[in-house]
């Protein structure tokens, strides 16, 4: 990995009604497969946050996005793997009736949950992640 950190759009997709929705990381994963986490994707050159957004909640969730929130930004240094990033932090709503598997190769399972009771195990950057989403309640 480069030595420069990158901008990622993470987003929370959520039903309107009080469930998120969080896809467990296959073992093809980049990084710790078998735990739930939100979605996210690099920012390429030229693109708005929101096209960020759209494109990749296409691309993991083959659904189109309803409303797209702003929750905050979050600087993420990890060992392990070497990495740093530069979290844009989104709300999302979306039709969980559209909602599918788009990357079968990076996700196994879509599950629809309140915040409040989360599946285990939690990827290790979703609870800073969630507290952003909490702050707002939407």
């Amino acid at each position: 990995m480069s030595r420069e950190p990158r901008v990622s759009c993470v987003f929370i997709c959520h039903d309107g009604a009080g469930r998120i929705l969080l896809a467990r990381r296959s073992a093809g994963a980049r990084d710790e497969p078998g735990t739930w986490d939100t979605g996210a994707g690099a920012l390429e050159f030229g693109e708005t946050f929101e096209a960020a957004v759209t494109r990749e909640v296409k691309e993991e969730y083959a659904t189109e996005p309803q409303e797209i929130s702003l929750l905050g930004v979050r600087n993420v240094v990890r060992t392990e793997p070497l990495s740093h990033w530069v979290a844009v932090v989104f709300a999302v709503r979306v039709d969980p009736a559209t909602v599918t598997i788009g990357e079968p190769h990076k996700f196994d399972e879509l599950g629809w949950f309140d915040p409040a009771a989360l599946p285990a195990p939690l990827h290790s950057q979703l609870e800073p992640t969630l507290d952003l989403f909490r702050e707002v309640q939407l």
